[in-house]
């Protein structure tokens, strides 16, 4: 075996192929586990969002940190009012994470082809949700 090549995935034990979706778990852990021991909604804690402060407008991120505290602590209606993409996001980032380490498990690696039109879409996503939470008929999805 020379510098370049790897050894076969069957040879690297099963530990280490799950050592780093379990530091990405870990950290996002860390990150829930510290929202939701600070609260987001008591002032002084975390930063204002920047685009809210100059303008009065919600980001699509606005309500992000009321929603994770909300569902560490299992208050998925309110998770949902705060930030109901963020909520999206959490459950596909836990879609994702499960396929990736049962794919590292198994000695295969992890193969994302989302194709040309989902940076697309996914702007197009963010830029309604921003929208519509920002009209006088968007209110429910204010933070």
């Amino acid at each position: 075996m020379n510098a370049y090549s790897r050894p076969a995935p069957s040879a690297v034990p099963a530990w280490r192929r799950v050592a780093v979706p379990a530091g990405v778990l870990a950290a996002v852990a860390g990150a829930f586990g510290y929202v939701g021991a600070v609260d987001p909604g008591e002032p002084g804690h975390y930063p204002v969002c920047p685009l809210y402060r100059l303008t009065g407008l919600y980001c699509p991120g606005c309500g992000g940190l009321r929603s994770a505290h909300a569902f560490v602590h299992g208050d998925l209606l309110a998770a949902l009012r705060d930030n109901a993409l963020g909520v999206a996001a959490y459950l596909g980032f836990a879609v994702l994470w499960t396929v990736w380490v049962v794919r590292a498990a198994r000695g295969r690696p992890l193969r994302i082809d989302p194709g040309p039109a989902a940076p697309w879409v996914l702007g197009a996503v963010l830029l309604v949700f921003t929208v519509v939470r920002n009209l006088p008929f968007g209110g429910w999805l204010h933070p």
